[in-house]
C-alpha cells in the first residue's frame, strides 16, 4: 500500500473520530489529545482498554517498581468509559461495557481486577532475566496483582454501570442480575482486609479506600434500582451504606490528626482518600475532607506534586523499598477537590503545572519525578489522561450545580 495514502487514511479516521467529541470547555487542546489517547489504549476488537502500552519503565530510576501494565484494569478502565461517556464517545462507552460484561461474568468471587484484552484471565508475572531494562530492572511480563482481592474495583464497576444507565446506554436483565450477584458478594465480603487500589505486596489491610468504594457500590446499586426501576432488596443495600459508612468515620479518621488514614489504626497518609467528595461520599466542605486535605498538602507534597502515601524506611505496607515519583492522578484529585472547595484560582494554577509536564505530544506517563525533572512510570497511562479530562471539567463547572460535576 502506498505510505502516502496510509498516512493521509490514518489522519482522516482520527479526524472523522475526534470531530464527535462534546467537550468545548477551557483547556480543550488537553482535553482532546487524552481522548485520542484513551481511544488509541482501546484494543478495537474487544474495546479493552489497556492501562499504559508498555512494561518494565520505572517509577522510581534504577529501583525495582517496574510492573507490566498492558493490561485491562476493571479500575482504570471503568474511570475510562465516565471520560468517554461525558466527552460524547458512547459507542465506545458501549463497547467497553460489553467487554467488561463479557469478562466479569460467572462467580463474583472469581471477579480479578484486570484481564488480558480479549478477556484472558491467566495472567502469570515472570521476570525476564535476559533483558537489560530502562534504566535499571526487572523486566517484568505479566502482573502478580491480577490474582489480589481489591475490594474497590467493585464499586468501580457499579459506579459505572450506574454513570452508563445515566448517559442512555440500554441494558437488559442480564446486567442488573449480575450486579445483584456483585452486590451480594460485596455484603458478605466488604469487612474483609484486602490488597488495596496500590495493590501493595507487604499483606492486606482495612484500607479506608477500599471501604469508601464498598459504600460507592451499596450506593450506585440503591440509586440504579430507584432512578431505573430495577428490582432488589434496596432496604438491605440502603442498611449497607449506613453500616459502611459509619465504619469509615468510626475507624477511619484519625480525630488527634483531622484526617482519614490510609487503613484502620494507621497514621499513614494515602492520596486515594482525595476520592471521598469526588464520589460524593462526603462534600468537599465537610470538615473531615479539608482536614484530609491539609494533611495530604502538609505530608504528601513533593515540590508542588502529591505522592500516593507515606513511605519512610520502617513502612512494611507495600512490601517494597520506598522511594517513587509522585503520582499525577492523585495530583489532579487534589485540583479537583481545590475545585469542589470553591479554591478555584489554586485548582487552575495546579492544573496549569500538571499540564506543564506533558511531552511535546502531550503524553503524560504515571509519575513525575521532580528531582531528575522527568516522566517516570508507565507510558502513556490511562489513570492520568483520564483525571486530567475530569479536572478541565472540575473547573468549567466550578461554581456550576453539583449535579452537573463528574461522579455526584
Amino acid at each position: 500500500m502506498d505510505p502516502i495514502v496510509a498516512l493521509e487514511g490514518t489522519v482522516s479516521y482520527w479526524e472523522e473520530w475526534i470531530a464527535g467529541c462534546k467537550y468545548e470547555g477551557p483547556w480543550r487542546e488537553a482535553v482532546v489529545r487524552s481522548l485520542l489517547t484513551l481511544k488509541g489504549l482501546t484494543y478495537g476488537p474487544t474495546g479493552g482498554i489497556v492501562a499504559a502500552a508498555t512494561t518494565s519503565l520505572p517509577e522510581e530510576l534504577g529501583g525495582v517498581r517496574n510492573w507490566d501494565y498492558r493490561y485491562c484494569w476493571l479500575r482504570d478502565a471503568t474511570i475510562t468509559l465516565q471520560s468517554l461517556m461525558y466527552a460524547g464517545f458512547v459507542d465506545e462507552a458501549r463497547a467497553w461495557r460489553s467487554w467488561l460484561l463479557r469478562a466479569i461474568a460467572g462467580d463474583p468471587s472469581q471477579l480479578q481486577i484486570m484481564y488480558g484484552v480479549a478477556g484472558e484471565r491467566l495472567l502469570t508475572e515472570r521476570i525476564a532475566e535476559w533483558l537489560p531494562g530502562y534504566c535499571g530492572r526487572p523486566v517484568r511480563i505479566g502482573n502478580a496483582a491480577s490474582e489480589q482481592f481489591q475490594l474497590d474495583v467493585y464499586g468501580e464497576v457499579m459506579d459505572a454501570l450506574h454513570q452508563a444507565r445515566k448517559a442512555g446506554l440500554e441494558y437488559d436483565q442480564h446486567t442488573w442480575d449480575l450486579q445483584r450477584a456483585l452486590m451480594s458478594f460485596v455484603s458478605e465480603n466488604w469487612h474483609r482486609p484486602d490488597d488495596g487500589i496500590w495493590e501493595v505486596r507487604g499483606g492486606a489491610q482495612q484500607f479506608t479506600h477500599s471501604k469508601l468504594m464498598a459504600w460507592v457500590a451499596a450506593d450506585r446499586a440503591v440509586k440504579d434500582a430507584e432512578q431505573f426501576d430495577q428490582t432488589g432488596p434496596v432496604e438491605h443495600w440502603r442498611e449497607l451504606c449506613e453500616q459502611i459508612r459509619a465504619d469509615i468515620l468510626d475507624k477511619g479518621w484519625d480525630p488527634r490528626r483531622k484526617t482519614f488514614t490510609q487503613f484502620y489504626g494507621s497514621a499513614e497518609l494515602d492520596a486515594s482518600l482525595l476520592m471521598m467528595p469526588l464520589v460524593g461520599f462526603l462534600p468537599a466542605t465537610d470538615e473531615r475532607v479539608r482536614g484530609t486535605v491539609a494533611a495530604i498538602e502538609r505530608e504528601l507534597m513533593k515540590d508542588g506534586f502529591v505522592q500516593r502515601y507515606t513511605q519512610h524506611p520502617g513502612s512494611t505496607v507495600d512490601g517494597l523499598p520506598p522511594g517513587e515519583g509522585s503520582f499525577l492522578a492523585c495530583t489532579f484529585w487534589l485540583a479537583q477537590n481545590y475545585a469542589l472547595m470553591g479554591r478555584v484560582d489554586e485548582a487552575r494554577e495546579l492544573f496549569e503545572r500538571l499540564l506543564a509536564l506533558r511531552n511535546d505530544v502531550g503524553l503524560l506517563a504515571e509519575e513525575y519525578d521532580s528531582d531528575a525533572r522527568r516522566q517516570v512510570g508507565n507510558f502513556p497511562q490511562a489513570f492520568s489522561h483520564v483525571p486530567l479530562i475530569d479536572t478541565a471539567r472540575h473547573l468549567a463547572d466550578a461554581m456550576g450545580p453539583a449535579e452537573n460535576r463528574p461522579r455526584e
